[in-house]
């Protein structure tokens, strides 16, 4: 239906333009209103104020109960707006208020952010929402950080219903995208019925990778991994034998937070995949019931590893002296030629290694996968203490707004074929942070990155044509052919295809999928600070060798001492009480 969309901009009277516009599909919305517009300024000069007044009006209501309906004047909205560094990687001359993005949302939807606050997301970010709630002051649309903000929101009565505004201004293929998740998505921004807030969506993104330096391995005349233990020798000989050149080589890098997650680099966490063990998360245990993964056998096995690879020399000597910008200068620098990192590493922070060294060659390696998928079954619980959430205030004339922004952004710039959008989709392309959007959320299918690097890598391979691309994916495409083709070497280039073509490919062809998270509601399952502590404390004592690996047993007797057992009851009863 939206390939048809060009056939539907040739009616002729103003009349029979507005009563399509009220009945047509959301795919028509868009070219229609602008067509409408258009004539409206006609009727001015020709049948008078009132005719398009009237015409205005009609026009605004359809904007307003519609996902792609253009509002006939500049809508502007207030907005608290989460930052990335380095201005999310923006070409020079584009702001937070006048980007692809902004530049596209005016041109689809004519609306316009007015930023009243543009701080990194952390604490500094989150303070000022604080304040804001607080004072009972929140701009127009804001983006919140856990459901416990969300529910003081609406427990203070500062927010938008905004469940019809979901049903009417929302496009099927979003609804589709949150469907793919299961019902506990939605459902955590929803109280009594009611849908408050937009929550974002964290695609499935496999796990993480090994990323080792091939041209280190033929420079020593190793033969690339294929199981574990091969890597991590392959690592011993960049350090014994100076792959740098210069004394200084380092083995596997590796931050103080030992456990990176979903978005940080640098991290282990393979270590502790191959161990079976899943730290930092409430899981299911064997038996069925709830524990939090950092205290189980596993994660001990894990650590024990980790301190063999350290006492070995394989695991970088200094890492507990090193911050983030220091692994990534030594990245630069051509000293360190092991990291493990998710599909996206070559996008940050590789991809400032190539731009200095492009003959660095940074492969990723997918090991041990028999034993990754098991881990990756393990039920994992999702509290969503963490989880980004837009909301609309209390009062505002167009609640609307935020529905029409995930649908403009996240169906027509990548579904539609739009030539409007291209400069947005090229972004991705060039490495542009996805903070540049105004709105600091993801709106896709859950399997979504798969998806995509299965449609191009079948368009590169010529069995699916390129006119049957998303705009998402062809941007990607061309990138990628490009770069095949040595038409373009520069380093957003060969992040491109690493990422999407190398990486997820490597996640493809082991088939890692992660298991359906479980929900956790009415319960604060987040860890004390005080906990977090004493677990990073003792993870890196172990791994270091300043205390014995049966330390571990230790630890984990004070952390249920400390608030610990209560918590996992809690956390227990939470569960047993939503299965009923």
């Amino acid at each position: 239906m939206k390939n048809d969309m060009k056939k539907r901009i040739h009616s002729a009277h103003l009349v029979l333009v507005l009563l399509m516009a009220l009945w047509c599909g959301t795919c028509f919305e868009t070219k229609e209103s602008q067509r409408q517009m258009e004539q409206t300024e006609a009727s001015q000069s020709g049948s008078g104020a009132g005719n398009a007044a009237e015409v205005k009006r009609k026009l605004m209501y359809e904007a307003m109960h519609t996902p792609l309906g253009k509002y006939p004047k500049t809508v502007t909205y207030t907005l608290g707006k989460i930052a990335g560094a380095n201005n999310s990687n923006l070409p020079v001359g584009n702001t937070y208020e006048n980007n692809a993005y902004t530049r596209y949302l005016k041109e689809v939807l004519n609306i316009q952010n007015e930023d009243v606050f543009e701080l990194q997301d952390g604490n500094t970010y989150e303070e000022a929402v604080n304040v804001a709630i607080e004072d009972r002051d929140i701009p127009d649309v804001l983006v919140v950080k856990g459901r416990d903000n969300l529910l003081r929101l609406i427990e203070a009565g500062l927010i938008e219903d905004l469940t019809e505004t979901y049903e009417e201004c929302t496009t099927d293929t979003i609804k589709e995208m949150y469907d793919s998740y299961g019902d506990s998505l939605l459902q955590s921004a929803t109280v009594d019925g009611k849908l408050y807030a937009f929550p974002n969506t964290v695609i499935d993104d496999g796990a993480p990778l090994l990323w080792l330096r091939k041209d280190w391995i033929e420079k020593l005349g190793l033969k690339e991994p294929e199981t574990v233990e091969e890597a991590l020798e392959i690592v011993r000989a960049f350090v014994e034998q100076d792959a740098a050149g210069d004394g200084q080589t380092i083995g596997l890098a590796c931050s103080t937070d030992v456990i990176a997650g979903a978005d940080q680099t640098y991290g282990v966490d393979s270590a502790f995949i191959h161990a079976g063990a899943m730290p930092c998360h409430w899981i299911l245990d064997e038996s069925g019931d709830v524990v939090y993964g950092s205290v189980t056998q596993e994660t001990k096995e894990a650590l024990s590893k980790l301190r063999n690879l350290y006492e070995d020399g394989i695991l970088d000597q200094r890492f507990l002296l090193r911050k983030t910008e220091n692994i990534d200068n030594l990245l630069k620098t051509g000293h360190c030629g092991a990291i493990y990192g998710r599909w996206w590493a070559p996008n940050n922070p590789l991809s400032a290694a190539y731009s200095v060294d492009s003959n660095a060659e940074w492969k990723p390696y997918l090991l041990d996968k028999e034993q990754v998928n098991e881990t990756q079954k393990i039920s994992v619980f999702e509290s969503y203490d963490q989880w980004m959430y837009v909301v609309v205030r209390k009062g505002y004339e167009h609640p609307e707004i935020v529905a029409k922004y995930v649908s403009a952004i996240f169906d027509q710039s990548r579904y539609a074929n739009d030539a409007s959008a291209r400069e947005l989709n090229d972004y991705f392309s060039i490495n542009v942070d996805p903070t540049a959007r105004p709105l600091n959320i993801n709106v896709d299918y859950e399997d979504a990155l798969y998806r995509t690097t299965e449609h191009i890598q079948a368009a590169l391979d010529k069995t699916l044509d390129v006119s049957e691309l998303s705009g998402l994916e062809k941007s990607y495409y061309d990138t990628c052919k490009s770069f095949l083709n040595g038409q373009l070497t520069t380093a957003n280039g060969w992040a491109a295809y690493a990422s999407r073509i190398e990486a997820v490919g490597e996640l493809q062809k082991a088939g890692i999928r992660s298991a359906e998270t479980l929900p956790l509601e009415n319960v604060n399952a987040e860890i004390p600070q005080e906990l977090q502590e004493l677990e990073k404390e003792a993870f890196l004592q172990i791994i270091s060798g300043e205390k014995p690996v049966d330390y571990f047993d230790t630890f984990v007797v004070e952390w249920y001492a400390n608030g610990g057992k209560e918590l996992t009851e809690q956390v227990q009863n939470a569960y047993e009480s939503g299965k009923d």
